[in-house]
């Protein structure tokens, strides 16, 4: 004897008929473009009563990681980064050449008391 198979396997009990398009409420919504320093366009969706002031006037851009911002013609520009300092960089930036001199003339005299030198 075959077993039978089960007509309705995948579906949820009280699912109603398949294809059904009347699940659940779609809200009204508005899309909002965002442009890049390189052109790319970045399309946000916000719901339609929102106030405008809260929606953001910049974001990060997927594409390029870039800031978007919602003026087309004046896309906003990427930060100026600090390069990387080191721990003598900002010692440099502490000290005058003189002090460098009298500090480690300071310490070798120092180190040569300790040694016996």
């Amino acid at each position: 004897m075959a077993t039978g198979g089960n007509a309705i396997r995948g579906t949820r009990v009280g699912a109603g008929p398949m294809g059904e398009q009347d699940h659940g409420y779609h809200a009204d919504r508005i899309a909002v473009s965002y442009w890049d320093a390189l052109g790319n366009e970045t399309v946000r969706y916000f719901a339609a009563g929102i106030p405008d002031e809260e929606i953001p006037e910049t974001i990060d851009s997927p594409h390029s990681g870039l800031p978007a911002g919602r003026d087309k013609d004046n896309p906003p520009q990427m930060a100026k980064t600090e390069p990387y300092k080191t721990h003598l960089a900002y010692v440099k930036e502490r000290r005058t050449e003189e002090e460098a001199d009298a500090l480690l003339e300071d310490a070798l005299k120092s180190l040569r008391e300790r040694r016996g030198l």
